[in-house]
């Protein structure tokens, strides 16, 4: 299991549109990840369940990867937050 703590510099935080790209690419993977903010957690290759949290811009989560493919899953995500906060 990996775990790394985030934050997204995105103008509304980790919202509609970072959240769906976050979704779509962790859900081509085969590990199970997990979201986690101010001690709630989800199931990331669920929109609904990461629109739920409501992170705000320039708030700490943690994401943890857990699975066959978790060192590659969480190396797309950390390119993709990383792209998102430049686009930001």
């Amino acid at each position: 299991m990996i775990e790394m703590s985030y934050k997204i510099s995105y103008p509304h935080g980790l919202h509609a549109r970072p959240a769906t790209l976050l979704v779509a690419k962790v859900s081509s993977f085969q590990s199970q990840v997990f979201l986690t903010y101010k001690g709630s957690s989800v199931n990331m290759k669920s929109i609904m369940g990461v629109l739920s949290l409501g992170v705000p811009e320039n708030q700490s989560f943690k994401i943890m990867v857990d699975g066959v493919d978790e060192q590659e899953c969480m190396l797309a995500i950390q390119r993709l937050i990383a792209d998102i906060n430049q686009s930001s």
